[in-house]
């Protein structure tokens, strides 16, 4: 701002000021009466929410509306980060909640936020409903299969992306293969098979509709995700660039990308890549741990201590692993890192959160608690060369 402007608004400021303090307060005559009306925000998908919502509320029995209107709150919450759309799609769901046999759409919206809150269990049971009722949907065996890799069940999952094959377009029933058999030793050949079909699929650029622009989001991130795996920096590299063409706001991309930084030591980069995207915790906790400066540091750990705290107290244990490594990396607490991972993979078991809890247990110097992961390990044949490095100081007891 230049000295003249900053001249302007300090005699503005000097005339307006005392007006507020001599003017009588306005109290409103009741909690309906508007105060104020905000302007709405201008993107596509705010407008396709309104036109969704007031559909609903002239119709908030009708089980298609109902959702639609969950499947856009979904897709929003986790475009944005911000919990309460999941709050608003349970609330669209609301007369079917508890029902035992909803609607097969708002049954597939129920078990996507019962995944989503990590509520596994009752999500395949969802899930398992609409296949034995529609066993032609694809999408419920998508994210059945989605749910069972999560859960480390990847057999299973296996078995749930053949049923794919016929219901599918290639790419995503390769995707979905090459995410379920990569988690029981076969990552290069699930790697080789899903990047031969991204590459006959046609460039990121290429998509055509926002369902393959999803889709190739997906398998590319899923590429990235596999050469770091490996150790192929360099490539995944290439691949989540490839990613950041269809997605550059994509809140899982970006931490996978991130994290691929975090581990070569590249930190100024982690901090410009996220520096926009900090109202996202798992974001906000990478571009704290990339952070050199202690002040800012410090307000952010204060930040992230705020934000976990609150999930804590809503019973929220969905960013358990997220706590972990603040626990780890940021408090340098190794124990109550250790636990929270334990906890942490009582409900889930990506790479991520075996790498999470190897971690901890070779910083709390107590490779005991890590022993029955490293034998399930070895039982899926898990590929990661960060986990293998980890896996052998801890079986070998350099602690």
């Amino acid at each position: 701002m230049t000295p003249l402007a900053c001249t302007i608004l300090a005699a503005v400021a000097a005339m307006v000021l005392p007006l507020r303090v001599l003017a009588a307060p306005f109290v409103p005559q009741s909690g309906a009466e508007v105060l104020e009306t905000l302007p709405r925000r201008g993107n596509a998908a705010d407008a396709a929410l309104r036109r969704d919502r007031a559909r609903l509320a002239a119709a908030p029995r009708n089980p298609a509306l109902a959702a639609e209107a969950a499947r856009r709150y979904i897709e929003r919450g986790r475009a944005t980060g911000d919990p309460r759309y999941f709050g608003y799609a349970q609330a669209a769901l609301a007369p079917w909640w508890s029902a035992a046999a909803p609607p097969v759409p708002v049954l597939l919206m129920r078990a996507t936020l019962l995944q989503s809150s990590h509520r596994f269990v009752e999500a395949i049971r969802d899930l398992g409903a609409i296949t034995r009722v529609d066993p032609a949907n694809a999408q419920a065996w998508l994210t059945l299969a989605t749910v069972q890799v999560v859960r480390g069940e990847s057999d299973a999952a296996v078995r749930s992306c053949g049923r794919l094959s016929s219901l599918a377009n290639q790419l995503a029933s390769i995707t979905c293969l090459a995410n379920a058999r990569a988690a029981n030793g076969q990552l290069a050949a699930s790697e080789r098979l899903l990047a031969l079909a991204f590459e006959r699929s046609g460039s990121a650029r290429g998509a055509q509709d926002a369902a393959q622009a999803g889709l190739k989001l997906w398998a590319s991130t899923l590429l990235g995700e596999l050469a770091a795996r490996r150790g192929d920096a360099a490539l995944a590299e290439e691949r989540f660039r490839q990613a950041l063409v269809l997605a550059p706001g994509d809140s899982y991309l970006l931490g996978a990308y991130a994290d691929l930084l975090l581990d070569q030591g590249r930190q100024a980069e982690v901090q410009a890549l996220l520096r926009d995207h900090l109202q996202i915790d798992g974001l906000l906790l990478r571009h704290t741990i990339a952070a050199q400066a202690a002040p800012a540091k410090a307000i952010a750990i204060a930040e992230l201590q705020a934000r976990f705290d609150a999930a804590n107290h809503r019973s929220d244990a969905i960013h358990q692993r997220e706590q972990a490594r603040f626990e780890l990396q940021l408090r340098h607490n190794a124990r109550a890192a250790l636990t929270l991972a334990l906890a942490n993979w009582q409900v889930q078991k990506e790479p991520a959160d075996l790498r999470i809890l190897l971690e901890a247990a070779l910083a709390a110097h107590d490779p005991a608690a890590a022993r029955p992961a490293l034998v399930w390990r070895r039982q899926q044949g898990i590929e990661d060369s960060k986990i293998a490095w980890l896996a052998r100081q801890l079986e070998g007891g350099v602690i």
